[in-house]
């Protein structure tokens, strides 16, 4: 198999924003292109991969020590991954896709889209690490995807105003926990969607979000899936 029937596995990061209120949670999704060489037509998280200029990103706070931990947990063989650049990814990605900022106004300027205009700088304490997952060989492009949940109350600003979102995501729109799965899903978005219904619904709404016991790791390295817990 050559590397264009194998491509080489690349970090990514996607971002899960949780709107919760008395009527009940729901998630914000977009609907990538039907041109698009990953996940055509189907509706998913903000996110993408990570870029080599994410690791020298200024945050005005790291991700928290045990997200950190976890992160690093499970490496790919000659690789060790940066939990700095995979979370300055996933707040990124979330600026750039969606128009939406989680940042603070004391901290080191930023440059990104939106958190340069804003005086912002982006705060990775919010990122509550859930899933990662692997794509199987024989996909057109391969990531190793961490999935991160963040409570939409920390998002800077308006919520539903996604005028500075570029054009990867159209649709873009909260939608209630209990029709998410309704949608056209990728395998993997409907069972971390399962992940964080389960997660959240034992929580009032006003409570903050919890820390997982474990994070669900679905391993498609090689050809022989392996599913794990990281601790």
């Amino acid at each position: 198999m050559n590397q264009l029937e194998n491509p080489p596995i690349r970090d990514a990061a996607t971002i899960i924003l949780v709107r919760r209120d008395e009527g009940g949670s729901s998630v914000l999704m977009g609907m990538r292109g039907a041109k698009a060489a990953f996940m055509p037509s189907k509706y998913v998280f903000p996110g993408g991969a990570v870029d080599h200029e994410d690791a020298a990103s200024p945050l005005a706070r790291p991700i928290g020590e045990l997200h950190r931990q976890r992160l690093v947990a499970e490496p790919r063989e000659g690789i060790s991954p940066d939990p700095h650049a995979i979370s300055a990814a996933a707040l990124r990605e979330l600026a750039e896709e969606t128009g939406l900022l989680i940042g603070l106004q004391d901290g080191p300027q930023s440059t990104w889209p939106g958190y340069a205009e804003t005086g912002l700088s982006p705060d990775a304490s919010q990122l509550h690490y859930v899933f990662r997952a692997i794509t199987p060989p024989g996909r057109p492009r391969r990531f190793d995807a961490r999935f991160f949940v963040v409570d939409a109350h920390r998002i800077s600003g308006n919520p539903d105003d996604f005028g500075r979102a570029c054009d990867e995501l159209s649709h873009l729109h909260w939608v209630p926990l209990a029709e998410a799965r309704t949608l056209n899903l990728p395998f993997i978005t409907e069972v971390v969607l399962a992940e964080i219904t389960e997660l959240t619904g034992s929580v009032p709404y006003h409570a903050p979000l919890p820390q997982p016991d474990t994070v669900p790791f679905f391993d498609n390295r090689t050809a022989s899936p392996r599913f794990a817990q990281i601790a």
